[in-house]
């Protein structure tokens, strides 16, 4: 018997975007702005500012053309305790404690009972150690995507929009009283001789013993996509120029439920229709930005103004030492994002940071987050920028990063944009940009 347990979240993040052209912190990924602490609200380019504050698509200056982003995409992974590799080790660990039990008889027991029992505790000493050291812990994965062609103009400007955030969390759920009996397996040969004989005797063989393993694992994601068309225009306001953009969009959401027992636990049923659930509706971005003289830009955006809420499916599991069947349920959260953000700028630096004014939201069983960021861009040479910043969530709940990269424009016609990310509890992160402008 083969049970392959592949918890690898990055492995879920990116295939769900890749599969289903899916976070970030933010709901979007560009990145130049990634690299600058995740801000952009006043400081992103007006053929990313689709992505980002629908606003900054109307701030093109006259010698800028159609500019087209295909694609910008990031992914970033949280796992200090390394959980995708440590659920493999215990799915291996039940391969092997199956074993032992499948393969005592009653006539070994008793013509050799301390060197088969022996077997059987040292399996059993080896599955309680690693249930102790996977019990509370917790990994993440996010990933976004965005593609957008922006078209400048005087009196509209105009930009077709697609992008996704994905977010997914596993999480380990260990039942105590699994240790509990693995312990006294452990550490008492009367107990272990009476459950080698009672599997021995049994047709069912180990799954007298495993129905007293009760332990699992949740793993829970969403993928939101957002298929949109963008507007933007610049007003005079007592000369100040002020930008007003919207987006109204075809919002899909998928949201995926998948709570296993930990020794079954498959990360390829995850995409199965029974733990998958999906949504469509309509939503909304807007944004304005103003100039105030030649060097500060102050923006507002605000995305997802129409709240919703996606219910997964209902998972059941039934637990083999009660009986008890336990209905395993969430609920994903779609609402406003209200950001606030300034930038100063000349040709050489750009200086930007950017606050959350609201909570993002989740999943419920999930703590909300609401971040701030800090980023610079230095141009030594026209075709060469470099960027870095800080993001943190003020909530505690995300990990804060520090952030980095470059950006390549040969010939200022194409761009290259990557960047990185590093921060607290083993949490790392890359993206990647190409765009055109013609």
């Amino acid at each position: 018997m083969e049970k392959k347990c592949k918890l690898s979240v990055v492995a879920i993040a990116v295939s769900f975007f890749v599969a289903n052209q899916a976070g970030a912190a933010n709901t979007w990924a560009e990145a130049r702005n990634d690299a600058m602490g995740g801000t952009g609200v006043a400081s992103a380019n007006y053929g990313s500012g689709a992505l980002i504050n629908p606003a900054l698509l109307a701030k093109a200056q006259p010698e800028d053309d159609i500019t087209v982003i295909l694609p910008s995409i990031q992914a970033q992974i949280t796992d200090k305790d390394n959980l995708r590799d440590e659920i493999d080790h215990i799915n291996d660990k039940i391969d092997d404690y199956k074993d032992v039990v499948d393969n005592l008889t009653a006539a070994q027991i008793i013509a050799d009972p301390l060197g088969t029992v022996n077997q059987f505790q040292s399996a059993a000493k080896d599955l309680a150690d690693e249930l102790v050291f996977l019990k509370g812990k917790t990994a993440q994965a996010k990933a976004a995507a965005g593609l957008a062609v922006s078209i400048p103009n005087d009196v509209l400007s105009v930009a077709f929009v697609t992008k996704a955030y994905a977010h997914a969390r596993v999480s380990s759920n260990i039942d105590q009283q699994d240790i509990d009996y693995l312990r006294s397996i452990q550490n008492s040969t009367t107990v272990a001789v009476g459950e080698a004989l009672n599997a021995a005797l049994s047709p069912n063989g180990s799954d007298e013993i495993t129905q007293n393993l009760n332990s699992t694992a949740a793993g829970r994601a969403a993928i939101v996509s957002d298929f949109g068309i963008a507007m933007a225009r610049q007003f005079d306001v007592g000369g100040v120029p002020l930008s007003i953009g919207m987006t109204p969009k075809l919002q899909k959401t998928w949201v995926y439920n998948y709570t296993a027992s930990i020794y079954d636990y498959d990360s390829s049923d995850w995409n199965s229709s029974r733990y998958r659930k999906d949504d469509t509706g309509f939503n909304i971005d807007v944004g304005m930005a103003a100039d105030f003289g030649d060097n500060v830009t102050v923006g507002l955006t605000g995305q997802n103004l129409i709240s919703r809420d996606i219910d997964t499916q209902n998972v059941y599991i039934r637990n083999g030492r009660t009986g008890v069947v336990t209905n395993y349920k969430d609920t994903y959260q779609i609402s406003p994002v209200v950001t606030a953000g300034a930038a100063w700028h000349n040709d050489l630096v750009t200086l930007s940071a950017d606050g959350d004014l609201t909570e993002t939201k989740g999943f419920k069983s999930e703590e909300n987050s609401q971040y701030v960021g800090v980023g610079a861009e230095v141009r030594p040479l026209n075709w060469l920028a470099v960027r870095a910043g800080y993001r943190a969530d003020v909530k505690g709940d995300d990990k804060n990063v520090f952030t980095g990269g470059v950006g390549f424009a040969p010939f200022n016609r194409v761009h290259i944009d990557l960047m990185g990310l590093v921060g607290e509890d083993e949490t790392w992160g890359a993206g990647a940009q190409f765009s055109l402008t013609f």
